[in-house]
Protein backbone atom coordinates (compact mmCIF):
# COMPACT_ATOMS: atom_id res chain seq x y z
CA UNK A 1 0.00 0.00 0.00
CA UNK A 2 2.89 2.50 1.37
CA UNK A 3 4.95 1.51 -1.96
CA UNK A 4 1.82 2.32 -4.24
CA UNK A 5 0.89 5.52 -2.69
CA UNK A 6 4.47 6.43 -2.51
CA UNK A 7 4.51 5.98 -6.42
CA UNK A 8 1.46 7.51 -7.23
CA UNK A 9 2.75 10.76 -5.50
CA UNK A 10 6.30 10.55 -7.35
CA UNK A 11 4.44 10.39 -10.60
CA UNK A 12 2.03 13.18 -10.14
CA UNK A 13 4.75 15.26 -8.70
CA UNK A 14 6.66 14.38 -12.01
CA UNK A 15 4.06 15.29 -13.86
CA UNK A 16 3.53 18.47 -12.19
CA UNK A 17 6.84 19.21 -12.63
CA UNK A 18 7.15 18.51 -16.46
CA UNK A 19 4.13 20.29 -16.66
CA UNK A 20 3.03 20.36 -20.67
CA UNK A 21 -0.32 20.97 -22.29
CA UNK A 22 -2.38 17.91 -22.98
CA UNK A 23 -4.91 17.42 -25.37
CA UNK A 24 -8.00 19.01 -24.97
CA UNK A 25 -10.45 16.08 -24.41
CA UNK A 26 -14.21 16.31 -24.92
CA UNK A 27 -15.55 16.28 -21.65
CA UNK A 28 -17.72 13.59 -22.61
CA UNK A 29 -14.45 11.00 -22.91
CA UNK A 30 -12.53 12.57 -19.63
CA UNK A 31 -15.22 10.37 -17.52
CA UNK A 32 -15.22 10.42 -13.75
CA UNK A 33 -11.95 11.47 -12.01
CA UNK A 34 -10.54 9.63 -8.40
CA UNK A 35 -8.40 12.85 -7.86
CA UNK A 36 -7.96 16.48 -8.03
CA UNK A 37 -4.76 18.31 -7.29
CA UNK A 38 -3.74 21.38 -7.35
CA UNK A 39 -0.12 22.91 -7.24
CA UNK A 40 -0.43 26.55 -6.29
CA UNK A 41 3.53 27.22 -7.69
CA UNK A 42 2.49 26.32 -11.44
CA UNK A 43 -1.18 27.50 -11.15
CA UNK A 44 -2.34 24.08 -12.21
CA UNK A 45 -4.70 21.62 -11.64
CA UNK A 46 -4.93 18.18 -12.47
CA UNK A 47 -7.59 15.89 -12.87
CA UNK A 48 -6.57 12.10 -12.14
CA UNK A 49 -7.92 8.86 -12.11
CA UNK A 50 -6.26 5.56 -11.44
CA UNK A 51 -2.96 7.55 -10.77
CA UNK A 52 -2.76 8.70 -14.66
CA UNK A 53 -3.29 12.68 -15.83
CA UNK A 54 -6.64 12.81 -17.63
CA UNK A 55 -6.45 16.74 -18.26
CA UNK A 56 -4.54 19.95 -16.40
CA UNK A 57 -5.75 23.44 -16.51
CA UNK A 58 -4.36 27.06 -15.45
CA UNK A 59 -6.07 28.05 -12.52
CA UNK A 60 -6.99 31.35 -11.10
CA UNK A 61 -6.05 32.19 -7.03
CA UNK A 62 -6.13 34.36 -4.34
CA UNK A 63 -4.56 37.60 -4.62
CA UNK A 64 -1.64 36.30 -2.10
CA UNK A 65 -1.38 32.87 -3.38
CA UNK A 66 2.00 31.94 -1.48
CA UNK A 67 1.75 30.01 2.05
CA UNK A 68 -1.53 28.67 3.57
CA UNK A 69 -4.49 29.93 4.28
CA UNK A 70 -4.71 30.91 7.85
CA UNK A 71 -7.33 33.46 8.36
CA UNK A 72 -10.38 34.92 7.43
CA UNK A 73 -9.68 37.01 4.65
CA UNK A 74 -5.81 37.02 3.96
CA UNK A 75 -6.39 36.04 0.50
CA UNK A 76 -4.49 32.96 0.03
CA UNK A 77 -5.96 29.57 -1.13
CA UNK A 78 -5.54 26.79 1.41
CA UNK A 79 -3.01 23.76 1.15
CA UNK A 80 -3.36 20.34 2.26
CA UNK A 81 -5.81 16.99 1.82
CA UNK A 82 -9.52 18.24 0.96
CA UNK A 83 -12.83 16.77 -0.32
CA UNK A 84 -15.14 18.67 -2.78
CA UNK A 85 -17.95 17.91 -1.06
CA UNK A 86 -21.04 19.59 -2.40
CA UNK A 87 -21.99 21.42 -6.02
CA UNK A 88 -23.64 24.65 -6.00
CA UNK A 89 -25.24 25.37 -9.52
CA UNK A 90 -26.35 28.86 -9.09
CA UNK A 91 -23.16 30.51 -7.98
CA UNK A 92 -22.54 33.94 -8.48
CA UNK A 93 -19.16 32.89 -10.38
CA UNK A 94 -21.01 30.38 -12.84
CA UNK A 95 -21.21 27.28 -11.17
CA UNK A 96 -19.03 26.28 -7.82
CA UNK A 97 -17.80 23.11 -6.53
CA UNK A 98 -17.17 23.69 -2.59
CA UNK A 99 -13.73 22.27 -0.94
CA UNK A 100 -13.99 21.01 2.66
CA UNK A 101 -12.00 24.14 4.03
CA UNK A 102 -11.05 24.06 7.45
CA UNK A 103 -10.09 20.72 8.28
CA UNK A 104 -9.96 19.44 11.79
CA UNK A 105 -6.19 20.35 11.59
CA UNK A 106 -7.13 24.03 9.94
CA UNK A 107 -9.72 24.36 13.11
CA UNK A 108 -7.12 23.66 15.86
CA UNK A 109 -4.87 25.68 14.15
CA UNK A 110 -6.78 28.95 14.23
CA UNK A 111 -8.35 28.28 17.36
CA UNK A 112 -4.48 28.21 19.12
CA UNK A 113 -3.68 31.26 17.10
CA UNK A 114 -6.99 32.91 18.36
CA UNK A 115 -8.07 33.79 14.67
CA UNK A 116 -11.32 32.39 12.71
CA UNK A 117 -10.26 30.77 9.61
CA UNK A 118 -12.89 31.74 7.04
CA UNK A 119 -14.51 29.39 5.01
CA UNK A 120 -16.21 28.68 1.74
CA UNK A 121 -13.50 28.15 -0.73
CA UNK A 122 -14.32 26.93 -3.72
CA UNK A 123 -13.51 25.89 -7.37
CA UNK A 124 -15.27 28.23 -9.07
CA UNK A 125 -15.72 29.92 -13.21
CA UNK A 126 -15.28 33.50 -14.16
CA UNK A 127 -16.88 36.76 -12.19
CA UNK A 128 -19.32 37.73 -14.71
CA UNK A 129 -18.07 41.48 -13.53
CA UNK A 130 -14.87 40.98 -15.18
CA UNK A 131 -13.74 43.10 -18.76
CA UNK A 132 -11.50 40.69 -19.39
CA UNK A 133 -11.71 37.17 -21.74
CA UNK A 134 -12.01 33.85 -19.62
CA UNK A 135 -7.82 33.29 -21.16
CA UNK A 136 -6.77 37.00 -19.83
CA UNK A 137 -8.96 36.52 -16.74
CA UNK A 138 -6.63 33.37 -16.12
CA UNK A 139 -3.50 35.20 -16.23
CA UNK A 140 -4.32 37.09 -13.04
CA UNK A 141 -5.09 35.99 -9.35
CA UNK A 142 -7.89 37.37 -8.64
CA UNK A 143 -10.61 35.59 -5.87
CA UNK A 144 -10.04 35.87 -2.61
CA UNK A 145 -8.58 32.67 -2.00
CA UNK A 146 -11.06 30.32 -4.09
CA UNK A 147 -9.95 28.13 -7.71
CA UNK A 148 -10.80 29.70 -10.71
CA UNK A 149 -11.08 28.16 -14.33
CA UNK A 150 -12.75 29.35 -16.80
CA UNK A 151 -16.74 28.39 -17.22
CA UNK A 152 -15.90 26.16 -20.15
CA UNK A 153 -13.32 24.42 -18.13
CA UNK A 154 -15.90 24.52 -15.08
CA UNK A 155 -18.47 22.46 -16.74
CA UNK A 156 -16.05 19.60 -18.16
CA UNK A 157 -14.77 19.87 -14.05
CA UNK A 158 -18.52 19.48 -12.66
CA UNK A 159 -19.25 16.48 -15.07
CA UNK A 160 -15.76 15.05 -13.95
CA UNK A 161 -15.89 15.07 -10.44
CA UNK A 162 -18.37 13.70 -7.88
CA UNK A 163 -19.26 15.20 -4.41
CA UNK A 164 -16.68 13.19 -1.67
CA UNK A 165 -14.19 13.42 -4.28
CA UNK A 166 -10.46 14.45 -2.62
CA UNK A 167 -8.77 17.23 -3.47
CA UNK A 168 -5.23 18.00 -2.85
CA UNK A 169 -3.74 21.35 -2.91
CA UNK A 170 -0.13 21.75 -2.92
CA UNK A 171 2.29 24.84 -2.24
Amino acid sequence: MRGSVLSTLSGVALTLMTWQPLPVLASSSIGKVDLVVVSKSDANMVLMRDGKVLKQYRIAMGDLPSGHKLKEGDQRTPQGRYILDYKKPDSAYYKSIHISYPNEEDKLRAKALGIKPGGMIMIHGQNPRSNLSPEEAQQYNWTNGCIALTNAEMDELWKAVDEGTPIEIWP
